[in-house]
């Protein structure tokens, strides 16, 4: 068996059922390896940055390797952006690209990435894209190097990995003559008991003396299907529940004990119980910046942080945890769940502040569609169980305030690397993942033109996401961001096309609409389509998401911000 068969051999011995890349000479045989596998499907993009981002719409919501490829040199490095989207929201991404062939290193020769003599270092770029990088020298080594690599990328917090593979262990004659089932087996990562109890102690003390107690959640508990165990907890300990913008779903946010979101973009009900809160019981979730207010440093002054994770690294960051728990969400939250039952009675209904996003009237400036109510139509309209992710961008805080996920929907935004155009790519691997799932992609025009031509692979490959862009001609968070900063902006406006036409033109279905009406009517038709459609929504200019500096409010933040211009002077 060849070196790229014994791969495909060993993705297929792990459940993979499907595989990104892009083509290229050093590729040739992996290509021709998944050609003849009948458990992977592959999937050959336009562009090999779109394969990086597919492999991380694949591993989303799953507990299987996202894979993607490609050839050596320029290919490989346009594979960089998705792993460093694996690396930063905790995928188990495997990448597997060429290599020029060994025995001419240092001469220049094509796509040569051995850093000697004037060519780049892909051993090194890859190392620092990712948890670790090999180098095959020695077809022997095919099955124990992939073993490794993809218990590597599935232990601890999950991430990507990378195997080069010379071009000189693909020529005819060279054989893995020892080929194996490879196999994953992978420790979980289970709290300590004597740290349950300690933490489960200062609970039920708080809880004792009638201390405010809020539940701040993230994508690490709804990636380890915490969902049942937060609501549970919530439930019995009368818990209010605040969620990062990726927490969102994990228990229905029509829940009584359910108050938003807590980010700058969120909502005043769960900025109001979080300033209120004597103790935050953080959830697989890592305090970065967005969920922060850019790690502002009063933000736990005055309470007690416990802080849950699967990663021993996030407890050493911004934020110092009073009490910290190494472990994955579920099990953590289980084990706490048990121990409280043990130490607290009765405890009295929580009173939670009424949520506001879905009542704040919006105020129509234009007569085109307003974002917000563009976000309102399709969480309203969203399927059971559906996947609605947002691209980097000013409607993924309109997606994020206004949309009221369901127990069993899930969202997802850009993470803390934050390419634009990752999720306008990434939702077809997602779909690959789950097909029984409605995916929605909420894509900025901007963003949707780094990389929309992938709707081919789409059409090609059958795969029915739904695309909606919100399409104001300018780029709307840098243009914010200069007027806040400078007093001024420039060069975020820009010519789009028909966007609808672009997609009949594809192969997809594609509608151009004006209006609310317009829109859900089209939205209601890619529903029902099973096809890969477009809906290219004109919104107006003139909306601003809804946003805060601090979590004490809109006023405060302004106010905040006025005072620190005026010291800087």
């Amino acid at each position: 068996m060849r070196v790229y068969e014994a791969i495909v051999k060993g993705l297929e011995d792990i459940g993979v059922e499907a595989a990104f890349g892009g083509a290229g000479e050093n590729a040739a045989g992996l290509m021709l390896a998944l050609k003849d596998s009948a458990r992977i499907r592959p999937v050959i993009t336009r562009h090999e940055q779109a394969a990086s981002f597919m492999a991380c719409g694949y591993a989303m919501y799953t507990d299987k390797l996202g894979f993607c490829f490609a050839t050596a040199g320029p290919g490989a490095f346009n594979l960089f952006s998705g792993l460093a989207v694996a690396m930063s929201d905790s995928y188990p991404v495997l990448a597997v690209s060429g290599y020029a062939d060994r025995k001419w290193q240092g001469w220049g020769s094509l796509n040569e990435t051995s850093g000697r003599n004037r060519t780049p270092d892909s051993q090194a770029m890859f190392a620092a894209t990712t948890k670790k990088s090999f180098l095959l020298t020695d077809a022997a080594d095919t099955c124990d190097m992939l073993e490794e690599a993809v218990n590597i990328a599935f232990e601890g917090r999950p991430g990507p990995v990378h195997i080069h593979v010379p071009e000189d262990l693909t020529e005819r004659g060279v054989e893995v003559g020892n080929v194996r089932p490879i196999r994953l087996d992978v420790a979980p990562i289970l709290p300590d008991p004597a740290c349950v109890e300690e933490i489960a102690s200062v609970l039920a003390d708080a809880l004792a003396r009638r201390m405010r107690v809020v539940a701040l959640v993230g994508f690490g508990a709804v990636r380890s299907g915490a969902g049942p165990e937060i609501k549970r907890l919530i439930e019995r300990f009368q818990i209010p529940l605040l969620t990062t913008l990726d927490g969102k779903g994990i228990v229905s946010e029509g829940h009584p004990l359910s108050v938003g979101v807590f980010s700058d973009s969120g909502h005043a009900s769960a900025w109001k119980a979080f300033r209120e809160a004597d103790v935050v019981l953080c959830i697989g979730n890592s305090l970065n910046q967005h969920a922060t207010f850019n790690y502002r440093e009063d933000l736990f002054k005055g309470k007690q942080l416990i802080h849950v994770n699967i990663s021993e690294t996030e407890f050493q960051k911004a934020y110092k945890p009073d009490h910290a728990l190494l472990s994955d969400a579920r099990p953590a939250v289980a084990a706490l769940t048990d121990a409280l039952e043990m130490k607290v009675g009765e405890v009295p209904a929580a009173e939670v502040a009424g949520r506001d996003w879905e009542a704040r009237r919006i105020t129509h400036l234009t007569g085109k569609i307003h974002p917000g109510e563009l976000a309102q139509a399709i969480g309203r309209m969203l399927p059971e169980r559906a996947v609605l992710l947002a691209d980097a961008g000013a409607h993924a805080a309109w997606l994020g305030y206004y949309v009221e996920l369901e127990e069993g929907q899930n969202f997802r935004k850009p993470g803390s690397f934050g390419p634009m155009a990752g999720h306008v790519n990434g939702a077809i691997g997602l779909k690959l993942a789950h097909p029984d799932r409605t995916v929605v992609v909420g894509s900025g025009d901007g963003c949707y033109s780094l990389s929309g031509f992938e709707l081919m692979t789409a059409v090609e490959h059958q795969i029915p996401v739904i695309w909606v862009i919100f399409d104001d001609r300018e780029f709307k968070l840098i243009k914010i961001y200069q007027i806040a900063t400078y007093l001024e902006s420039g060069l975020v406006e820009f010519q789009n096309p028909d966007f609808a036409a672009y997609a009949r033109a594809c192969g997809a279905d594609g509608h151009r609409v004006e209006t609310l009406e317009e829109f859900e009517d089209a939205f209601r038709n890619a529903l029902a389509s099973g096809r890969p459609t477009v809906i290219d929504a004109s919104i107006t200019r003139w909306a601003i998401p809804h946003y805060s500096p601090s979590p004490d409010g809109v006023i405060a933040g302004l106010v905040e911000t006025i005072e620190d211009r005026l010291r800087r002077r």
